[in-house]
């Protein structure tokens, strides 16, 4: 190991990287200091459809709605072993694939070392998005056994499992948005082996990319401000139709 042959541009680089995603993980999901996002909209719709499946004698619609859940999760989780795969493969041509990258334009070639290093980065990201998607894929077969197991009618008793239920469904729904979140920055990692300057723009990209998506959005606008009853959003509907008659 030569820490000498790492430049300052490129720590400059990694750090505002770890900067950014941990900061914007505090914001977002620790801390919560931006306003309505997008998950925490969702959560009332959520709601609401843990409480309209009680007044469901037969829930297969319920079970159905979360195969669906299921089965993206499990495209991701499998897209992300290939990937922790490949990324393998390219430890065993390393001097094939740095070769490659020098003649890239704009590409400022790296020491072994140092490339080394941008590999276990991404594969740390990766495998860390896998373990968020496994963990969601879990908490949705929760959901399904909730659903089964959630008494029918209105009762307090079933009121109380039905928000259960919502809760670990959002739960699940957070750590998929996380993974997501990883193989966004993942992205943003793999420009590092072009040019550390680039990579802290891709970064910066991404922040934006995801802070838009989440809380700026046209489908957040659609989906109406946080806390208005879909009950009123749909009579806002009916009435916006009926004037467009």
């Amino acid at each position: 190991m030569n820490l000498a042959e790492i430049q300052i541009a490129d720590l400059l680089a990694f750090a505002f990287f770890l900067a950014s995603w941990i900061g914007y993980a505090l914001f977002a999901d620790i801390l919560k200091l931006g306003k309505a996002s997008l998950m925490e909209r969702m959560h009332e719709y959520r709601s609401a459809w843990t409480r309209q499946m009680l007044e469901r004698d037969n829930r297969m619609v319920d079970i159905q709605v979360v195969n669906v859940l299921v089965n993206n999760v499990r495209f991701f989780a499998s897209s992300n072993i290939f990937i922790i795969g490949g990324l393998v493969a390219v430890f065993g041509a390393a001097e094939t694939a740095r070769s490659v990258i020098a003649e890239m334009p704009f590409a400022t070639p790296s020491p072994k070392f140092l490339f080394d290093l941008k590999l276990m980065l991404l594969m740390v990201i990766f495998v860390y998005a896998f373990f968020k998607f496994t963990w969601s894929l879990r908490q949705f077969n929760y959901v399904a056994i909730l659903i089964g197991a959630t008494p029918d009618g209105i009762s307090r008793e079933s009121i109380g499992c039905a928000e259960r239920l919502a809760n670990i469904a959002t739960r699940a729904a957070d750590h998929f948005n996380r993974a997501m979140r990883a193989f966004y920055f993942g992205l943003a990692a793999l420009v590092w082996f072009v040019q550390p300057s680039l990579f802290m723009l891709a970064t910066i990209w991404v922040v934006l990319i995801v802070y838009r998506r989440e809380y700026r959005s046209k489908i957040l606008e659609s989906l109406g401000p946080l806390g208005t009853p879909i009950s009123q959003l749909q009579d806002n509907a009916d009435s916006l139709q009926s004037s467009r008659r």
